[in-house]
C-alpha cells in the first residue's frame, strides 16, 4: 500500500526519472477506459463528472478511449480553473474533439443524465476534507442515480489514507486506483483494481526531488518549532563538529548547540557566531561529562554523536554511557560507530557509517550496490538502527524499507563531507517523523551540495563548500 503523501512524492520522482506525469495521466485514462469497457457493452450511456484537477485530467483522457459509447463529460467549474497544465491540454483535446463536454459553474446547474455508468473523477488522493460544491451535490447526485458508479483512484469524498469521510462521499461500486492500493480503500464496499501506470520501481527505491515534498513550513511557525540539534563532538578536532552544526542550520534546524571540551571551544565557537558552544571540561569527551550531556540533551529534539570526537578508550565509553541512558533520537558518526551493536539503548539511531566504518561495525562488504542494498538491510535488523551507508550509492535502511541515494561525485571524498552530511541528517530527524525518510532525504541533499560545489571549484573542492549549497540542494529545486 502506499499512502497519498507518498504517492504525490512518487509520482515527480518519476518524472525525474524520465517519466512524465503527462505520460502517466495517458496510462491511467487508458486503465479507467479499460475498466468501462469491462463492465458495459458498446453504445452504453457514461457520464463523467470530473474536478479541475489532475484526476479529472484522468477522466478526460479516458474519454477519448471511449468512441464506442454515448458519452458525456460534465466539468465542475469553468474551464479556464483548470489547476494543471497537462489537465487542461486534455480538456482541450475534447474540445477539439467535440465530445459532449459541459461546463457546471454552480450546483444547480448539474443535470446527470440517465446512465448506465457514472465515473466519479471528481477529486484524488490528495484531497481531504468535507466536499465542497459543486462537488458535494454532484456526490449525492451520483448516489441517487442507477448507475454502475466507477471511481478514479478513490471515491470523492473518502480519504485515502484513512478511509473516512467528512461528509457525503461517492458511493462507488468500482475503483480503480493507480500503481498500488490506497489504505483507505479498504473499507469501501466497492471493487478494487489496481492499475499499473508505468512507473518504474526507480521510482519508489532512489531518493529523487519528490522526496523533498515531505519538507514544508507552516507559515504561523515561531522560534524552535524546527527543531533543536545537540551536537557532541571535538577534542582531537575542532573543524568537525562545527561542520556538523553549520549544516544542521543549513537544513533548517532552528538551533544547534555543540558540547565539545573546552580544549577546543573557542575554536569551535570561532566557525560561526550561530553555534551555541556548551565547554565540557578537559581536552577529551570523558565518563565524567555524561551527566551534562544528558542534561543538555533534555532540549533538543535530535542529538548528533561522534564527529570530530576521536577514538580514545574514555570517549568511546562516554558515548556509550550516554546512550544507555538517552532514549531521545541520536544520530551517530565517526569513530563511536563501533560501539553501537554493542550498546543497549532506547534511542531511536540513525548510524552514518562509510565502508569502513560498516566494516568496524561488525557489517558487511558488498562492491555492488544492489548486494549492498540487500546485505545493509539486514544488518539494520542485526543492530536495531537506521543505517545510511555512504558511498557512490548512499544505502539507507531501517531493515524494513531500503532507499538509494546516486546525488554526490568524486570530488566529495575529501575529509569533512560525512560530517556534512550528519548534521543534515540530525536536523532533517528533528522536521521528519521517519528516519528513513530523514536519512534518504540527507543523503540527497549533501550530495546536491557537492554537485553545486564541483560544478563551481572542480574536484578541488572543500568541505567548508557543502553547508551553503544545503539549502539550495533541499528546497532550490524542489517540485512543488
Amino acid at each position: 500500500m502506499i499512502t497519498s503523501e507518498r504517492m504525490a512524492a512518487v509520482d515527480v520522482n518519476a518524472e525525474a526519472l524520465g517519466v512524465p506525469r503527462k505520460q502517466l495521466m495517458e496510462s491511467s485514462g487508458n486503465a479507467v477506459a479499460q475498466a468501462i469497457r469491462d463492465i458495459a457493452e458498446p453504445g452504453a450511456r457514461i457520464a463523467v463528472v470530473a474536478g479541475r484537477g489532475n484526476n479529472g485530467g484522468d477522466a478526460f483522457v479516458a474519454a477519448r478511449f471511449l468512441d464506442a459509447y454515448d458519452l458525456s463529460v460534465h466539468l465542475l467549474g469553468r474551464a479556464e480553473t483548470i489547476t494543471t497544465d497537462i489537465a487542461r491540454e486534455n480538456w482541450g483535446a475534447l474540445e477539439r474533439g467535440e465530445y459532449d463536454i459541459e461546463e457546471v459553474r454552480d450546483s444547480t446547474q448539474l443535470s446527470l443524465p440517465d446512465a448506465d455508468v457514472v465515473i466519479d473523477a471528481m477529486l484524488g488522493t490528495g484531497v481531504t476534507g468535507a466536499l465542497r460544491e459543486p462537488a458535494a451535490s454532484a456526490a449525492e447526485a451520483i448516489n441517487a442515480s442507477d448507475a454502475t458508479v466507477v471511481s478514479v483512484d478513490v471515491p470523492s469524498g473518502i480519504d485515502a489514507d484513512t478511509g473516512e469521510a467528512a461528509g457525503v462521499a461517492v458511493e462507488a461500486d468500482h475503483v480503480v486506483t493507480f500503481h498500488d492500493d490506497k489504505p483507505g480503500l479498504e473499507g469501501v464496499d466497492a471493487d478494487v483494481t489496481v492499475a499499473d501506470i508505468g512507473i518504474p520501481d526507480a521510482a519508489e527505491l532512489f531518493v529523487e526531488r519528490g522526496d523533498l515534498l515531505a519538507l514544508s513550513r507552516d507559515p504561523q511557525s515561531h522560534k524552535g518549532d524546527h527543531g533543536t540539534v545537540l551536537v557532541i563532538g571535538g577534542g582531537p578536532y575542532s573543524g568537525a563538529p562545527a561542520l556538523s552544526a553549520q549544516a544542521a542550520f543549513r537544513a533548517g534546524a532552528d538551533l544547534v548547540y555543540v558540547a565539545t571540551p573546552e580544549s577546543v571551544a573557542d575554536a569551535v565557537a570561532g566557525y560561526s557566531e550561530n553555534l551555541i558552544v556548551e565547554a565540557l571540561p578537559g581536552d577529551r569527551l570523558a565518563p565524567v561529562h555524561v551527566d551534562t550531556l544528558l542534561a543538555l540533551a533534555e532540549d533538543a529534539d535530535a542529538v548528533l554523536v561522534g564527529p570530530g570526537l576521536g577514538d580514545a578508550e574514555g570517549s568511546l565509553d562516554a558515548v556509550a554511557g550516554f546512550l544507555e541512558s538517552y532514549a531521545g533520537q541520536a544520530v551517530v558518526d565517526a569513530d563511536p560507530l563501533r560501539i553501537v551493536p554493542e550498546v543497549e539503548t532506547d534511542a531511536d539511531l540513525v548510524c552514518t557509517p562509510h565502508q569502513g566504518e560498516l566494516t568496524a561495525m561488525g557489517g558487511p562488504r558488498e562492491d555492488d550496490w544492489r548486494d549492498r542494498a540487500d546485505a545493509v538491510e539486514s544488518f539494520a535488523t542485526e543492530v536495531g538502527a537506521t543505517l545510511l551507508v555512504k558511498g557512490a550509492y548512499d544505502v539507507v535502511s531501517d531493515g524494513e524499507r531500503t532507499r538509494v541515494n546516486r546525488t554526490g561525485n568524486p570530488g566529495m571524498t575529501v575529509g569533512g563531507t560525512g560530517d556534512v552530511l550528519a548534521g543534515i541528517t540530525a536536523a532533517l530527524v528533528t522536521a521528519l517523523d521517519d528516519p528513513v525518510q530523514a536519512a534518504g532525504i540527507a543523503a540527497y541533499a549533501n550530495g546536491r551540495a557537492g554537485d553545486f560545489a564541483v560544478e563551481e571549484h572542480g574536484y578541488g573542492l572543500v568541505a567548508t563548500d557543502l553547508p551553503p549549497r544545503v539549502a539550495e540542494a533541499l528546497w532550490g529545486d524542489r517540485d512543488e
